[in-house]
C-alpha cells in the first residue's frame, strides 16, 4: 500500500491534527520533497512533533521517512504530476492512451479495495443475501450504475426494486419492514431528495446500504453499512472515468461474493440465464 492510499484509508480515524496534515499532505504530495517538517507544521499552524507524531503514526521511523516514501510513491506514477500518466501519453499513439488509462483505471480500483476492509464487504452481501425486498436507487449518473446493480440482483434471484423517480422510491418504501435493504447510490451523498428517503427507510427498520465517495458526507454517517469508491484525477474528463471503473469493481466484488453464498442462489442465476437465452432465441 502506498502513502498517500494509507493516508486516504486511515483519515476518517485521526484526530483533528491529523486530519488537516493528512488533507495537506493529499492536496500537496508534489510539493513536500522541498518541505522541511518544521515548515510543514508552520504552513498548518501546529508543532513540529504533531508531524513527526503523523509520520510515526502511518509506520515510518519520522518525517523524513514519510516524505521519501511518497516521493518514490509520486516517481513511480509519473513524476509527481497527477496528469502525467495520461497526459505524457496523450500523443503517444491509442495503444499507450489505452494503456495508461487501464493503469489508473486499476490504482482507483485498487485503492477503492483497500478503503473497503473485509468486514465491511461481508457486512454488505451478509445484509443483501438476507433481505426479503432490496430497494435500490440513484440519480443522473449514479442511476445507471443503480440500474445495473439492481439487475444484477435480479439475475440471483433477489426480488431487487429499482427507481431513479424519489416520489415512486418513497411510496414503495412506506411498506418496508426490518427484512429489507435500501441501496443508495450518490457519488457526493449530499442529494436531500435520498436522505429523506434514507430516514423514510429506516423508519422501518431495514438496513441502509450507501454507495459513495470516500469523503465525509451525510449519507455515508446515516447508512448501516457504508461502501466508499475512491478516484483521484486533476483531468476532468478522466475523473469520472476512473471512479465508474472502481465503482464497477466493487459492485462486481459484491455480485461475485453473493453468487458464490450458496447452491441455491447459483442455481438460480443458471435458471435466469436460461430463461433470457429462450427468450432471446430468433
Amino acid at each position: 500500500m502506498t502513502p498517500l492510499i494509507k493516508i486516504r484509508s486511515e483519515r476518517d480515524q485521526m484526530s483533528a491534527i491529523e486530519r488537516r496534515i493528512a488533507d495537506y499532505v493529499l492536496d500537496n504530495a508534489h510539493l513536500l520533497r522541498d518541505y522541511s517538517s518544521q515548515q510543514l507544521a508552520s504552513a498548518l499552524g501546529i508543532s513540529q512533533s504533531s508531524v513527526v507524531k503523523f509520520s510515526q503514526k502511518l509506520g515510518f521511523k519520522g518525517y523524513p521517512d514519510l516524505k521519501f516514501s511518497i516521493g518514490e510513491a509520486l516517481a513511480r506514477d509519473g513524476g509527481g504530476d497527477a496528469d502525467a500518466p495520461i497526459a505524457a501519453d496523450a500523443t503517444g499513439g491509442h495503444a499507450a492512451l489505452a494503456d495508461a488509462l487501464w493503469r489508473e483505471k486499476a490504482a482507483a480500483g485498487e485503492e477503492t479495495r483497500l478503503l473497503n476492509p473485509d468486514a465491511t464487504i461481508d457486512a454488505a452481501v451478509d445484509a443483501l443475501h438476507g433481505a426479503q425486498r432490496i430497494f435500490v436507487c440513484g440519480f443522473g449518473a449514479d442511476g445507471i450504475a443503480a440500474r445495473e446493480f439492481a439487475l444484477k440482483l435480479a439475475m440471483l434471484g433477489k426480488l431487487a426494486l429499482h427507481e431513479t423517480d424519489p416520489l415512486p422510491m418513497l411510496a414503495h418504501l412506506a411498506g418496508a419492514g426490518r427484512d429489507d435493504v435500501l441501496v443508495l447510490f450518490s457519488e457526493q451523498g449530499k442529494h436531500a431528495a435520498l436522505a429523506q428517503l434514507a430516514r423514510q427507510f429506516q423508519l422501518g427498520g431495514g438496513r441502509l446500504l450507501s454507495v459513495t465517495r470516500h469523503t465525509a458526507n451525510p449519507l455515508r454517517a446515516q447508512a448501516d453499512v457504508a461502501l466508499v469508491v475512491s478516484a483521484h484525477s486533476a483531468m476532468l474528463h478522466v475523473e469520472p472515468l476512473l471512479y465508474r471503473a472502481a465503482l464497477n469493481h466493487l459492485l462486481d466484488v459484491l455480485f461475485v461474493l453473493l453468487f458464490r453464498r450458496d447452491d441455491a442462489t447459483q442455481a438460480r442465476f443458471a435458471t435466469q440465464v436460461e430463461r433470457i437465452a429462450h427468450l432471446l432465441d430468433p
